[in-house]
């Protein structure tokens, strides 16, 4: 069975936004210390991934070299908007334009690469989001997020921030409302845009909680044979469905609190970065070992 990995390369100043930090319009980076740290690790593994990259990085220099070296390495490049607002669902179609546009040729410039795959910062989408995909010709989505956790995602994101109420409001999607918990775990077009495809974030089948990186990690905050059985537990649970995992990461999956302390408001940000590498290569390998592990395109590809 197949399965694909993807990592939103999401940027320190992105979650500080998100949260609703002062100084993130500085534009904080953490990239020159965790794109080399996971692209070794992917490398060990002999693993070729999915990165969905913020056009407003690709327009920074202190960022680019970085950025190129993604691509050099042979993995796919996907679009993670131009500002990763996640609401994008409260924008008009000229504001969509734009933004895909900006998003492109940023994109482009620095890796050399036009993105054939799309997510949603936040999983935010609509309509008009899907109808500006297949016209500007992607070939896939990866925006959906099937899990009935999503507000209290929101929630707990929410209670460790310092929004104002304009701010809450244009968070209140954040993550997903929980009837997306009804959504589709596979693969599938919708039919009302062409061929586009979706590939959404796999959550454990029928239970639809969420198993991605991020949540395991937090898990082994409490206890790291619990976070192992949870992980292979999942995985197991996918291959007796017949669910070919979609499976997300995230760069604070490989960082600690030694390495962004001003993240710490971030769920699993109590561990230090070398136990978070170790955990990411044993779930990884994991990973590798139960599934023929690829690209997002590679999965929109063999999807039917």
């Amino acid at each position: 069975m197949f399965a694909s990995l993807s990592l939103d390369l999401d940027n320190q100043w992105s979650y500080m936004k998100t949260h609703g930090d002062s100084g993130w319009e500085t534009y904080p980076t953490y990239f020159p210390l965790v794109v080399p740290r996971v692209l070794e690790l992917l490398k060990r593994l002999d693993l070729k991934i999915t990165f969905f990259i913020v056009g407003a990085d690709c327009d920074r220099p202190e960022n680019q070299e970085a950025l190129r070296s993604i691509a050099d390495a042979g993995h796919e490049i996907g679009n993670h908007s131009f500002h990763h607002e996640p609401w994008l669902h409260l924008y008009t179609r000229s504001q969509l334009d734009e933004e895909f546009e900006r998003a492109e040729r940023a994109i482009q410039k620095t890796t050399g690469v036009k993105p054939l795959g799309f997510r949603g910062p936040g999983f935010s989408y609509s309509d008009d989001v899907l109808q500006v995909l297949q016209e500007r010709g992607y070939i896939y989505d990866a925006s959906t997020f099937p899990t009935f956790l999503g507000p209290l995602a929101r929630a707990y994101y929410f209670m460790h921030s310092r929004l104002s109420r304009t701010e809450r409001d244009q968070r209140k999607v954040l993550f997903g409302h929980w009837s997306a918990g009804f959504g589709s775990n596979r693969p599938f077009v919708w039919k009302q845009f062409g061929t586009l495809r979706e590939i959404p974030v796999t959550t454990l089948p029928w239970f639809k909680v969420p198993i991605h990186l991020s949540y395991v990690t937090y898990l082994a905050t409490f206890s790291k044979v619990l976070a192992e059985g949870y992980f292979r537990g999942a995985m197991l649970w996918c291959k007796l469905n017949r669910v070919q995992p979609s499976y997300l990461l995230h760069p604070l999956d490989f960082l600690g609190c030694d390495d962004v302390s001003s993240l710490a408001f971030f769920p699993g940000m109590s561990l230090n970065g070398a136990a978070k590498m170790e955990l990411a290569e044993r779930f990884l390998g994991t990973m590798k070992s139960t599934f023929r592990c690829g690209t997002m395109l590679e999965h929109a590809e063999r999807s039917p």
